[in-house]
């Protein structure tokens, strides 16, 4: 259970709100063992942008630049969430939020599972093979 993980913004949210779920309580774990954590920067942006706080702010920021993050090249990355977004749509599956594509891009590329509470996840992973 110490495999490398991309924390999703979905686990981010729950875990700086407190809430008590089965997907936090493994980040909580990773975090207590120091374990191998990554994010990406549209994580980074989904995270911040929902902080109301300047405070929190400038503290959550300096906290996730403090961990594992992964970021090529945008261009790269956007052509990357396309050919995601592409192979599921000619399948007949539209993604909802095309962040997931980007974020699922990260996960692939660098063989990274995915710590998540959304459905896209689930359903990138099952059908984009």
């Amino acid at each position: 259970m110490n495999e490398p993980l991309l924390i999703d913004t979905s686990i981010w949210i729950d875990f700086l709100n407190g809430v008590d779920s089965d997907e936090v309580n493994v980040f909580n774990y990773y975090l207590e063992n120091d374990f191998p954590i990554y994010i990406c920067p549209v994580i980074i942006q989904e995270i911040l942008q929902g902080i109301k706080s300047e405070k929190e702010y400038r503290q959550v920021k300096e906290y996730l630049f403090a961990l594992n993050v992964l970021n090529d090249d945008a261009i790269e990355a956007a052509l990357g969430a396309v050919k995601i977004y592409r192979k599921l749509r000619k399948k007949g599956i539209t993604i909802r939020k095309s962040n997931d594509c980007l974020i699922a891009y990260y996960s692939i590329k660098y063989s990274l599972k995915i710590l998540h509470r959304d459905r896209d996840f689930d359903i990138i992973v099952e059908n984009y093979k």
